[in-house]
């Protein structure tokens, strides 16, 4: 029993149905480059473009955004230093108009002690000339009292002198209550 090894028999040794496979699968191949790749090619470029656009544009977003909160950080702060600015200006005015306003008031009362002394001074003076004309007229009738009577006489020139010293009170205090109720 002699075996006898067949040529066909053997799958390493390509045969006519696998050349008919091969030229129907590299006309497949063929039919897919051409009509069914390029399009799945140009879909998957555009996609890769439209997720990379995508990408930059969430960049330049976030960049932006990132600037937005530097720039609202830089203007709070900004607005709070002005605010202090405000309040430290608001509080140097109030000194000052206090300060103004004491002046004026030290000044006021100034003026109006002046001006109280200068009557005291005025009403002072007008009084003291009123009593040297009374003094006056009452040392004259004093004398032409003590003249008219008799010198010999104490009694008489006692009584006198007390008369003219009662005269003189009587009409300090009548001066006196006039000066009070004119003030």
């Amino acid at each position: 029993m002699a075996q006898h090894v067949v040529a066909s028999g053997n799958f390493l040794v390509p045969d006519a149905t696998f050349i008919a496979e091969l030229v129907v699968f590299l006309i497949i191949l063929g039919v897919l480059g051409k009509y069914v790749l390029p399009p799945l090619q140009r879909a998957m470029r555009d996609r890769q473009e439209m997720i990379r656009k995508q990408v930059e544009d969430s960049e330049e977003a976030q960049r932006k955004l990132a600037e937005a909160e530097k720039s609202l950080q830089s203007a709070l702060s900004e607005a709070r230093t002005e605010a202090a600015q405000i309040r430290e200006n608001a509080r140097a005015e109030a000194q000052r108009t206090v300060e103004e306003l004491r002046t004026q008031a030290q000044e006021e009362q100034a003026r109006i002690v002046a001006r109280g002394e200068e009557q005291l001074a005025n009403q002072r003076a007008q009084v003291v000339r009123e009593l040297r004309a009374e003094i006056g007229t009452l040392a004259v009738e004093l004398a032409e009292k003590i003249v008219d009577q008799r010198l010999g006489d104490d009694a008489n020139v006692t009584a006198t002198v007390d008369a003219f010293l009662a005269g003189l009170e009587s009409q300090d205090r009548a001066s006196a209550g006039t000066g009070k109720a004119g003030a």
